[in-house]
């Protein structure tokens, strides 16, 4: 265990990756980065989140905003279902928490769209604390040190060694230090984390159901307000062929059922 943190140290002094909401003592800020980078890379978070935190500089200003501006800056991040649960995170916080992001990871995971992992690692870089999880990074450093010729792990697995690491370090900077080397170890070998039982390829977008749940959101940002002929054909959907009709308004009926998209008393369609 030693000479492993040795070689994560030694790597993370030389080539440190500098990003806005590292080394901040702003828990929002963490919050929301942690949401953002849920599923998404850095290189497309930065600028996002510089965007985001001007124009909602503080939890109080982001609870209180309208959904609709929040789905509008938060165009080109993908997952749109996280804005709206950071955004109703934002509002639970201030209602019950004072305004405060919570500390505690079991009060963290009962925000909406905050899982145990999330959760952990908002406590680690917001507070300190040497809460104990996996994400991508974080897997293929460990199965490339302690299970190199191995398949099929488990993060079960995994738990204990990263525990055993975490002791008597720095978490946030430890915790930085692990995805930084997890990041080269992708670009100069074989991604190690295909070799965990829970790596799963990332499903074509293209023509899937979340271009398309997108695509609506999209377009309602730009037009505000649309009839459902209209917004079909912006988006691109043929509603008089079955099928694709068929998964369009199943689509739309989801995206009002998580209230992301509501229709007005005339019929027309805009964001929540």
């Amino acid at each position: 265990m030693k000479n492993f943190k040795v070689a994560i140290h030694a790597y993370y002094a030389q080539s440190k990756r500098p990003f806005p909401w590292r080394d901040v003592e702003n828990p929002y800020y963490v919050l929301v980065s942690e949401v953002m980078l849920q599923q998404t890379q850095t290189y497309r978070v930065e600028p996002k989140f510089l965007q985001f935190i001007a124009l909602f500089p503080t939890i109080e200003t982001l609870a209180s905003a309208p959904l609709a501006a929040v789905l509008i800056v938060w165009q080109g991040l993908g997952y749109n279902r996280r804005a709206k649960f950071l955004h109703m995170a934002a509002q639970e916080i201030v209602a019950k928490h004072g305004g405060v992001v919570p500390e505690k990871t079991e009060h963290l995971e009962q925000l909406p769209g905050i899982g145990y992992a999330t959760a952990c690692s908002i406590a680690a870089f917001a507070y300190k604390t040497p809460t104990v999880f996996i994400e991508t990074n974080i897997r293929a450093v460990f199965i490339h040190f302690f299970f190199p010729d191995k398949e099929g792990i488990n993060d079960k697995q995994l738990m204990p060694p990263i525990a055993q690491a975490v002791e008597g370090e720095d978490p946030r900077q430890w915790y930085y230090a692990l995805m930084d080397y997890g990041v080269m170890l992708k670009k100069t070998h074989k991604n190690p984390s295909r070799q965990s039982k829970h790596h799963v390829a990332q499903s074509k977008f293209e023509g899937s159901d979340r271009q398309i749940r997108g695509a609506i959101i999209r377009i309602l940002v730009q037009y505000s307000a649309l009839q459902y002929e209209e917004l079909a054909a912006y988006v691109q959907v043929d509603i008089g062929r079955t099928a694709s009709g068929k998964r369009f308004a199943a689509i739309l009926e989801r995206l009002t059922q998580e209230e992301m998209v509501k229709i007005g008393d005339t019929g027309l369609l805009s964001l929540k």
